[in-house]
């Protein structure tokens, strides 16, 4: 008898990628596919798909290397637990941007192969992504590399001190809620639609920052936010007890920014949940944001100086100084995943993406990690 292969995902905008990927993983055996429902997108991505479930279902069940396919019952990155535990199968293959240790988990427990999708373009047609094919909107993401709090003055007035932040291009589809800046990046999208527009990049930014946080707001969203989707590069923002930074600097060096690109690495979490709450437990004090203030700094400068265990170690002291003060940005499963990394050779440091738990696990690299996805920082 074949072996029974399991994939899941969206597969909006059906393209040659899809179908390079199900032959892929049909070399294995015979194919399942579950699909993620309307909902599910909507409550991951925060947008609808081009294609109704029905119709992607119809898409997929026609393509001749897939046995059997149907639209997941469940919700989340692991919509499709209830139909995997079903089925059954031998192997559970995915892709890489689809790779993640909640995944491998589940596989685990349940004695089913877990394989990752080495991403090969059928002949010689181009390697296709949903995300590159949309084309809908060019608007970065940013990520925050250390010192994040400090952009909240009941954070910097107890020290001043610095965030990093990298603005990255929406190479990926990242999930809504993940601490990659998608609420600022959202507003962004009305105000421009589709691309940062020209002009002075500071200016653009305090102009997000205040569309996003009018008169009145009961929580203001930090200006790293807005200055890490708007100014390219990498960013240095000097905080002292106000919401906007005393001192922004910019590098834009090819030669820092691709170090950066070469040795950051991202591992697929879960988004966080929509009743999550950040603020309870805190313990924000002048010895906690002194420890952040500190981090931030010798980040910035191992950056410069291209220390990769420096670097590593700087991320990791941010972080370690981030959930001092705040210890509901972590989680038993969120540190059960880190301590995967702690003892690889290969692993310098590892933080959170944003600085609100969950979304995806940032780790500093030697070497880049198999089946984690890579960053393209945005040049000028």
């Amino acid at each position: 008898m074949k072996k029974k292969v399991f994939v899941s995902g969206c597969y909006d905008m059906l393209h040659s990628g899809h179908v390079a990927f199900f032959e892929e993983a049909a070399k294995y055996g015979d194919l399942y596919v579950g699909i993620g429902s309307d909902k599910t997108i909507y409550d991951l991505k925060a947008r609808k798909t081009v294609n109704p479930e029905k119709e992607r279902l119809y898409m997929v069940k026609a393509l001749k290397s897939v046995k059997d396919a149907w639209i997941n019952s469940g919700s989340g990155i692991l919509d499709f637990e209830n139909e995997l535990k079903a089925l059954k199968p031998d192997i559970f293959f995915v892709n890489s941007d689809g790779d993640s240790p909640a995944k491998a988990k589940l596989c685990k427990e349940l004695g089913i192969e877990y394989k990752v999708s080495e991403r090969i373009p059928h002949g010689d047609l181009p390697a296709r992504s949903t995300t590159a094919l949309r084309k809908e909107c060019k608007i970065p993401f940013r990520i925050d590399l250390a010192g994040g709090w400090l952009d909240q003055p009941y954070v910097s007035k107890y020290a001043a001190g610095a965030v990093l932040t990298v603005s990255i291009e929406p190479d990926y589809d990242f999930n809504d809620r993940s601490g990659m800046s998608t609420s600022s990046r959202k507003k962004a999208i009305e105000l421009w639609q589709t691309d940062i527009p020209d002009g002075d990049k500071e200016k653009l930014a305090k102009t997000l920052f205040c569309y996003e946080n009018p008169p009145g707001v009961k929580y203001v969203s930090g200006s790293q936010d807005s200055i890490g989707i708007v100014m390219p590069g990498l960013n240095r923002l000097d905080y002292n007890g106000d919401y906007w930074p005393e001192k922004i600097s910019s590098i834009c060096d090819e030669k820092i920014l691709s170090w950066i690109e070469q040795h950051i690495c991202l591992v697929q979490l879960y988004p966080r949940h929509e009743d999550y709450d950040v603020f309870e437990n805190t313990d924000i004090n002048e010895t906690n944001a002194s420890a952040l203030s500190l981090a931030a700094d010798n980040c910035w400068k191992n950056i410069i100086d291209e220390n990769i265990d420096g670097f590593g170690k700087s991320v990791t002291e941010s972080f370690e100084a981030q959930i001092k003060m705040i210890p509901n940005m972590v989680s038993p499963d969120i540190m059960e995943q880190i301590e995967k990394y702690r003892n690889n050779p290969d692993v310098k440091g590892w933080k959170l993406s944003g600085a609100g738990g969950g979304g995806y696990l940032i780790l500093v690299c030697d070497t880049p990690l198999e089946g984690a996805l890579r960053i393209r920082i945005r040049r000028p």
